[in-house]
């Protein structure tokens, strides 16, 4: 490949990951999870979500936790229950709002990540 064809790939395989994009779809955000580092764009509580995608639950928690009162009580319920913290999975839910899940957690994580994407402006899954 051609170096200006390398460059051209570089940059189209990071728009397909929406690294460039304001706004990101559910696809594109589970493509992002193969990049080093989470797109900047990103919430918190969509940071957490990315950064529990990738086997990081405390930095999760940590990004969950700066979200406070928003999408961040949401992830933070999810991740209690992940943990298998009943309780306090159960306050958080209340806190945002939300019912206590009873799908799976792989379910339960795509409807988080889409609503949250959704409200940052994002396009339905």
């Amino acid at each position: 490949m051609t170096s200006s064809g390398l460059a051209f790939h570089r940059r189209f395989t990071a728009r397909a990951f929406g690294a460039n994009f304001r706004v990101m779809d559910l696809a594109a955000f589970r493509a992002s999870l193969s990049l080093v580092s989470p797109p900047s764009n990103l919430s918190p509580a969509l940071r957490a979500l990315w950064l529990d995608a990738r086997g990081d639950w405390d930095g999760a928690h940590e990004a969950a936790q700066a979200d406070e009162g928003g999408g961040g009580d949401w992830v933070h319920a999810y991740l209690h229950r992940k943990e298998g913290d009943a309780g306090n999975a159960a306050y958080w839910y209340r806190r945002a709002r939300k019912p206590v899940c009873r799908a799976s957690l792989d379910e339960e994580w795509a409807a988080i990540a889409n609503a949250l994407l959704l409200a940052q402006g994002g396009e339905a899954a």
